[in-house]
């Protein structure tokens, strides 16, 4: 290797570049003077490209056996394999290239890296000779460097450049003939924007490649919704690419391409994941968690937004004009329930409104105009801007404008660091900090390379926001418009995710300020899977209209059969994302803290966990060795503590304070040290009580009045879905006793029957009207037509009605229609909210929104003391004011049945508090009616003897028989012994069925 006379390294890792040269030769005396004109000189910068494909200088021989350029330096091949495991995407670009000539020349390897990837190996393979990396911490590195350089080994030093782009560049001078593979391995998390994971992989070799491959595999245990390429390469790709579905959990795409032109460009791919629930899914793998939550279909919440933008004079011109035409686009957005207002600042603030207004479409034309006024000059007073804006959102919330539901924030434009005012920068984040209330956002965009970025993502960070640099060039409105986009439709707020203590530990943040649609919310930890067969969680947030507790449970083991069986897939991906998450995490925390010990404490953490993970941070640097220990290089740059280590820490679902959590789902006082300081769980102690599988609930998730009747008798049983599965209507939810499975012979009238304990509507439909002071159950059914509305209850006094609508049976057997409850409807007036509850969710709604959640989401949803508990494909239970209770039965069928559909059932327990005025087909019932039964004799059938029965001035003749309750067995059912009334209940109901007939799933009972 003496024959190498230069190695130029342009290493980036994660937001920043550091750029370093590596002599492999003798050392000369006027080094530093050397490295220093290379750094300052064209070396130290990226060679820009133009257009999306570059002709090569010679075409290939007729042979078509080299691709040999007019510099006789041939790119055999260039080679991107990429393997996505659950958002982890491990890439790995070589390239293999060779010196033709008879002289030395510089083969280049430059290779652009996603922001916020970690580099974690570099090889070189030099005519057989293979160059390995390590990370060391830095002081040990640069220690080893300097031994070996005086003891006169050869070794190459690093000098940084911090330059604001993502690139790998190695530039090595060699001999003629000489062939060299480089190899560069780095992770990266893809992140879920507007509804989709846009993976991207630049493809940059520089030259044309005689052989040029791109495979990428994606591996996600959810199942993939849907794959998308972009014919964003043109047609040299269009041919090509193919695409192999594996199960639906696994797409491989591959292409190969021996392309006349020199590739410049990227190839992309996009997907998007299946999601079952709301509460997001559970991934446990060889120690670790991984928890991913992106729930939809919920209603927007209203904004509170102050968009605060930079007119100052570095603005004029293209900038002005971009954001200008990004901002007209922008207000053309904002929804009629949201509030706006514009501040624009130079070395003075101005406020087209002084206070927040409707974003109506008159107002938001009006502010268009204002915008397009707008002419930049001057400097820029950010400091007062910002604390304007501030004032206008604390004035309105202090004046009761605000919606106690909505999601204020903050958008601040700027391209420049302050020049009027406040100057120091650690100041006016103290500012802004002193005065923003907690469950403020602030969003940054910093325009251009003039701004100082750093400042902006310290800012937004503390402030439980996200920065982002926008180019300014004739994109600058489309980057703009992209991001705001991203922030546009909060759906939750207030958002915490709870574990079981004991069971989990290192937990990375679990409390975030905001959720908006189309992003994902992560959170890792490491979980006991010796001691735990299974993995709860709790979430709890603020939709627009409720508060939601949603529930999952996930098997330790669950995910083992599946990644064991894939080959491709990283057994590590749980660990890795959780050291990615933690680094991201601490690092964002050091920015913040106070204290030079906290600085240094969490230095450590990040050091020690860079070194076990083998990543590149700003506390760890890489040696590149000879395999003989002849040559060591140093990739090495200076600290700066002001750099985050890794962009994209923050997602748009963002950390929000401890202190944010509503009261009532505290149980237990929160950690406030940073994550380094924890050694255990940090949310993770909320609810343990309610958590821990085998346990009686004493759930304090939810209100005081909300919480169920224990059950007597010892702990539950273990289950295998979530816990609240085994808390069936019957008993825990309802507080009444379970239906006996000892029941009378039919063949014995004589005994009395099995009390129900409650009044049922289920199957084609079946009442059940429970008399319990007489012991006594009554049955009837009701024959009806699909579509038809029936009134189960209806207390105007209360304000209270409930109602089904019938849905038919696919067919017709034995020219009968079968009908089924495949809605209900209740309407708690008083309280100002509905729900309807369907075959497939369950919706609660008010008179300006509405919140749902589908029959695969365990967990609850809460508003103005009413509370529904959602189980998994089974059933929901609603409790008013803690002693009015309805719990609705979902019944599946066979989707393939030729007969049979989906319906629902309804349970209501004679204890529920309604008026002495309540009607409805089982409303009547609540004051129980007198019934003589007497008169028992033999009927047609041996096994169902008759009875005459006398209730409201009427006698019918009854038959003995039974009818199924569904609540601890939704299969077969548990058998409840009545007496059955003939005729729709025809002379046992007040008047006729058909009286009961409404028009709607809310209407009460017209009474004469």
């Amino acid at each position: 290797m003496s024959r190498l006379t230069r190695l130029l390294l342009v290493l980036f890792c994660a937001g920043e570049i550091w750029s370093f040269d590596l002599l492999i030769a003798d050392i000369p005396e006027d080094l530093d003077e050397w490295l220093d004109f290379e750094m300052d000189g064209i070396l130290s910068r990226s060679t820009r490209r133009n257009g999306r494909y570059q002709r090569s200088i010679s075409a290939a021989d007729d042979s078509g056996e080299e691709v040999r350029g007019a510099d006789d330096i041939i790119l055999y091949s260039y080679k991107v394999q990429s393997v996505i495991t659950s958002r982890l995407a491990n890439t790995m670009v070589q390239s293999k290239v060779a010196n033709n000539a008879k002289h030395a020349q510089n083969l280049v390897f430059d290779v652009q890296i996603p922001k916020g990837a970690f580099i974690h190996n570099f090889t070189m393979n030099v005519n057989g000779i293979t160059f390995t990396s390590s990370i060391r911490e830095k002081s040990e590195a640069r220690s080893q460097f300097a031994q070996a350089r005086a003891r006169g080994k050869t070794a190459g030093i690093l000098r940084s450049n911090a330059l604001d782009t993502e690139n790998f560049k190695a530039e090595l001078n060699v001999p003629g003939g000489t062939k060299v593979q480089f190899e560069i391995h780095y992770e990266e998390v893809i992140r879920r924007r507007l509804s989709s994971y846009e993976h991207i992989i630049p493809l940059q070799p520089g030259r044309l490649a005689k052989h040029l491959e791109v495979d990428i595999r994606i591996i996600e245990p959810q199942g993939i919704s849907f794959v998308y390429v972009p014919n964003s390469l043109g047609d040299t790709f269009s041919d090509v690419t193919t695409i192999t579905k594996g199960e639906k959990k696994v797409h491989h795409f591959r292409s190969t391409t021996f392309p006349s032109t020199v590739i410049d460009g990227n190839f992309v791919v996009v997907y998007d994941v299946n999601r079952d629930t709301k509460a997001g899914e559970l991934e446990i793998f060889n120690g670790y968690f991984i928890h991913f939550f992106a729930p939809e279909n919920l209603e927007f919440l209203p904004k509170n937004i102050l968009f605060v933008i930079d007119v100052s004079g570095s603005m004029w011109g293209l900038k002005m004009k971009q954001t200008v035409e990004a901002m007209k686009t922008i207000l053309g957005d904002l929804r009629s329930d949201d509030k706006f207002s514009i501040l624009d600042f130079n070395h003075n603030v101005r406020t087209w409104r002084d206070s927040l207004v409707q974003a109506s479409k008159s107002e938001t034309e009006a502010a268009k105009k204002y915008v397009e006024g707008i002419h930049p000059h001057g400097g820029t007073n950010i400091n007062d801007a910002l604390l304007r804006a501030i004032f206008i959102l604390n004035e309105a919330n202090r004046l009761g404008m605000l919606d106690p539901n909505s999601v204020s924030m903050i958008v601040l434009v700027s391209d420049g660091d302050p020049t009027v005012g406040e100057l120091k920068l650690p100041t006016i984040q103290k500012n802004v900090k002193k005065n923003v209330q907690e469950d403020t956002s602030l969003f940054s965009l910093g325009i251009g390379f003039d701004v100082d970025y750093d400042f902006l993502k310290r800012l937004s960070t503390e402030n439980n926001g996200i920065a982002q640099r926008i180019f300014g060039n004739q994109d600058t409105a489309s980057q703009m418009k992209k991001f705001y986009n991203q922030v546009s439709t909060p759906l939750l707020k207030n958002i915490e995710f709870n574990y079981p203590q004991g069971m989990v530990s290192d937990v990375t943040h679990h409390s975030f300020q905001n959720y908006f649609g189309g992003s994902e919310i992560m959170v890792a930890g490491k979980v006991d899977t010796e001691n735990a067969q299974h993995l709860q969680s709790v979430i709890t947030a603020t939709s627009s209209n409720a508060e939601l507790v949603l529930e999952t449970l996930a098997d330790s083991e669950g995910l083992d059969d599946f990644l064991n069986k894939d080959k491709h897939a990283d057994p590590k991906f749980t660990e890795k994302l959780w050291a990615y998450l933690t680094i991201n995490q601490l690092t964002a925390e050091r920015n913040l803290a106070s204290t030079g010990a906290l600085k240094r404490n969490i230095s450590k953490r990040i050091l020690q966990m860079s070194l076990d993970h083998h990543i590149i941070t700003p506390y760890t640097a890489m040696l590149i060795e000879h395999p003989d220990g002849d040559e060591i290089m140093l990739a090495d740059s200076p600290r700066d503590n002001k750099r985050a280590c890794c962009p994209g820490a923050l997602a748009v679902g963002h950390p929000k304070p401890d202190n944010a959590i509503p009261p009532w789902a505290k149980s237990t006082s929160m950690p406030k040290e940073p994550l380094s300081a924890i050694k255990g769980p940090t949310a993770a102690a909320i609810h343990a009580g309610s958590l821990i599988i085998g346990q009686a609930v004493t759930d304090n998730s939810i209100p005081s009045w909300a919480r169920p009747t224990p059950k007597p008798g010892g702990p539950l049983a273990v289950v295998m879905g979530p816990t609240l599965s085994a808390i069936h209507a019957g008993t825990l939810l309802l507080g009444q006793p379970q239906p006996g499975n000892t029941t009378t012979s039919l063949g014995n009238p004589a005994k009395k029957p099995a009390d129900s304990g409650i009044h049922a509507v289920d199957n084609d439909p079946h009442f059940i009207i429970n008399l319990p002071r007489q012991q006594e159950n009554i049955c009837f059914n009701i024959d009806s037509k699909p579509g038809a509305i029936l009134n189960l209850v209806s207390d105007a006094e209360s304000g209270i009605a409930v109602n089904g609508q019938l849905v038919g049976a696919k067919q017709a057997v034995n020219e009968k229609l079968q009908t089924y409850f495949g809605k209900i409807g209740f309407d708690f007036k008083k309280k100002g909210v509905k729900v309807e509850v369907s075959t497939e969710a369950i919706t609660l709604m008010d008179s300006s929104s509405s919140t749902s959640l589908s029959w695969s989401d365990p967990g609850r949803i809460i508003r103005r003391r009413l509370l529904i508990v959602v189980n998994r494909n089974s059933s929901a239970t609603i409790i008013v004011n803690g002693n009015t209770t309805f719990t609705v039965l979902l019944h599946r069928a066979w989707k393939k049945h030729p007969v049979n559909v989906d319906f629902l059932g309804i349970y209501i327990p004679p204890e529920n508090q309604f008026s002495s005025s309540v009607h409805g087909l089982i409303g009547q019932f609540i004051v129980e009616p007198a019934v003589l039964i007497y008169n028992e004799r033999p009927g047609q059938d041996p096994e169902k003897p008759e009875a005459t029965m006398e209730v409201k001035g009427h006698k019918l003749n009854v038959t003995w028989g039974f009818q199924k309750d569904y609540r601890l067995n939704r299969v077969v059912g548990i058998r409840v012994q009545c007496w059955f009334v003939h005729n729709s209940g025809k002379g046992f109901l007040d008047g006729r069925y058909q009286d009961y007939l409404v028009p709607t799933l809310y209407s009460f009972l017209n009474r004469p």
